[in-house]
Order: structure tokens, then C-alpha cells, then sequence
């Protein structure tokens, strides 16, 4: 059995990389017995370290991190024309920018504290990567799952030696998990691929605009072993979301799935940024999202929404503002009365 098999309740709190994930809000999810992620992503190793030592501090219970896969660099040819757009944009509106320039997300340095320091489980995020890595964090006593957007991922998965896979529906909110960043990848509901995994012999958790006991009832009815839900938690006080980011998940607007902030398609609250640049942003993950980084992050210290990523599944308008117990217990009490 695995992990989140074994859990008082499937809910699984998804990794929020960005600033909504912290080690009080992975903490507090476990403590109300589900199974709390913290995100690897955009942190160095020393910051992650830190981390992961403050959620022991906290919490006694089993608990997960997510790395990102690093991606292959972009031609710069490719994501100029965009850059001069954005740049030219951002200057004439007082907000910095930075540099599109490659990096890894010091991925060997943050397998080296997984190594020294193992969680329960490491999940692994933007592709699969080589069955010797896994074999390496499996080795530190850590479960190993890939985060999968279409059967053939979860098949690829499996190949490399991963104990369970994360469904992540195209209702999700951030960013796309799929191995390969480009347009016109096909994208499942969460549904859709539990039906279509159904023989794959692997535990899945199933990611995907759930935000209440009833749709948690619905994935696990079938088939998956837990249910991810990040959104719901993005309101709770323990999260690190931003103010203007609150204050959208009141808004009511539409989302939709861009690659205008990070260069990698991304579902978030339609605002005024993406609405302008969708029609030509390109794929090029991560130096488009060191472009706009220094940019998001001097528009949330003004409190302008507009400029920055709203990150949100499709059932966002449903989150609660409740302490993350709070969250945990309203799901688990709908799960019953559904079940």
C-alpha cells in the first residue's frame, strides 16, 4: 500500500509552486490527516532544505515534495519578437524585467538534499525523467511519482519505474504537467483519464477542479487512490497566495490555459495581461518565465492583479477562505455524506 493509500483522508494537498506553497500550509494539511505536498520549484537547494526542515518541525507525518523536470533550452530566435514586446510593454508601465535566460532549477543540488534528507514522496513534475533517477530516490527511501496529462505518459511513467502517477485533468490550475512543451498538446479531464488509464497497474491521484467531497467522491468512485486539490487551499491563511491573488479568487472571471507569463501553458484567471499577449506567446519554459519573473513580482507588491498570474482551476469560484483544517475537514465531511 502506498502512502496516499493509507491516508484518514485521499485528500492530497498539490504542491502550489510560486508562493502559495509553505511549510505551515503542508503542516497544517497533515496534521488534519491528508497529505500535505511542499513545491521544490523556483527555490534553491539551501531554501528547500530549509524547508522541508521546518515542515519536520511542524509535523510528524509523512509528507511529499515536487520537483520540476528540467526542460530542454529554447532557441532564442524563437521567443525574441515576444521579448521586445514584453519589455517595451513593461517599461512604458514602470515594472522591471529580467533576463530570458535558461536554467535547471538546480536540479542536481535538490535531488542531493533529497537524497540526504528523503521525504515520504517525491513527485516529479514537466516530464519523466531517466528510470536511474528514480531508482536513486527510491533508493533514499522515498516513493516516487510523474505526473501524467495523457495515457501515454502514465505508460512512460511506468516504464521508468514510478510507483504511482498523478492524473492531472486540463481543469487544474498552473501549470500543465505534460512532458512535451508545446502547442497543441492534448488535453483530458480528469475523468477522462482515469477511464482511459484503468488498466495501467499503477496507484493514481486524480488532479482537477476538485474542490468539494462530491467530486473528491466521483475520482476516487473512479478509480483513483487520492484526490490532489490545490486551489481549494490557495485562500487559506497558512498559504503563501498573494493579496491580488485572493482577492481574484473572488472575482468570478473566467480562466483559461496561457503561456503569456511562463512560457509554458499554465491554466490562471483571465486579466488584462494575458488577454493581451495569448495571441502571441510562445513556448519557451523557463526563459520566458525568467522574463517575466522580476515583472509579476513588482506588479503583486503594488497590488495589481493585472499583471501578474492568476493561477486557478476551472472551480476555483468554490474555494473557501478557512484555515487549512478547516478545508480538509469540509472536504472529508461532503466525502462521506456523498459516499
Amino acid at each position: 500500500m502506498t502512502i496516499v493509500e493509507s491516508l484518514p483522508h485521499p485528500i492530497v494537498l498539490a504542491p502550489l509552486a510560486g508562493g502559495p506553497s509553505t511549510p505551515e500550509l503542508a503542516a497544517a494539511v497533515n496534521e488534519a490527516g491528508g497529505f500535505g505536498f511542499l513545491a521544490a520549484g523556483y527555490l534553491s537547494a539551501e531554501e528547500l532544505a530549509r524547508r522541508i526542515a521546518r515542515l519536520r518541525e511542524l509535523s510528524d507525518k509523512p509528507f511529499g515534495v515536487n520537483l520540476f523536470v528540467p526542460s530542454a533550452p529554447t532557441d532564442p530566435a524563437a521567443f525574441a519578437p515576444y521579448v521586445e514586446l514584453v519589455v517595451a510593454e513593461a517599461e512604458a508601465a514602470g515594472l522591471p524585467v529580467g533576463e530570458p535566460t535558461y536554467t535547471d532549477d538546480a536540479w542536481d543540488a535538490k535531488l542531493d538534499v533529497l537524497a540526504s534528507d528523503p521525504p515520504a514522496l517525491v513527485s516529479l513534475t514537466f516530464d519523466c525523467p531517466s528510470p536511474e533517477v528514480i531508482a536513486r530516490i527510491k533508493a533514499a527511501g522515498s516513493e516516487v511519482w510523474v505526473t501524467v496529462t495523457t495515457p501515454d505518459e502514465a505508460e512512460t511513467a511506468k516504464a521508468a519505474g514510478a510507483d504511482g502517477v498523478a492524473l492531472q485533468g486540463g481543469e487544474a490550475g498552473g501549470h500543465r504537467g505534460t512532458f512535451v512543451n508545446a502547442p497543441g498538446m492534448p488535453t483530458y479531464s480528469v475523468l477522462a483519464l482515469l477511464q482511459l488509464t484503468a488498466d495501467l497497474g499503477l496507484p493514481r491521484m486524480a488532479a482537477g477542479g476538485l474542490m468539494t467531497g462530491g467530486a473528491v467522491a466521483a475520482v476516487l468512485r473512479a478509480g483513483a487512490a487520492a484526490a490532489v486539490l490545490g486551489t481549494a487551499f490557495l485562500r487559506c491563511p497558512e498559504a503563501g497566495t498573494s493579496q491580488p491573488h485572493r482577492e481574484a479568487l473572488t472575482s468570478g472571471r473566467p480562466t483559461r490555459l496561457t503561456q503569456s507569463f511562463s512560457g509554458r501553458m499554465a491554466r490562471g484567471i483571465v486579466n488584462d495581461f494575458m488577454a493581451r499577449h495569448d495571441g502571441h506567446a510562445v513556448a519557451a519554459y523557463p526563459e520566458i518565465n525568467s522574463l517575466t519573473s522580476p515583472l509579476r513580482a513588482a506588479a503583486r507588491a503594488r497590488g495589481d492583479a493585472e499583471w501578474i498570474n492568476l493561477w486557478a482551476g476551472q472551480a476555483y469560484p468554490l474555494a473557501r477562505e478557512l484555515p487549512a483544517a478547516g478545508v480538509v475537514a469540509t472536504i472529508a465531511a461532503e466525502l462521506a455524506r456523498a459516499v
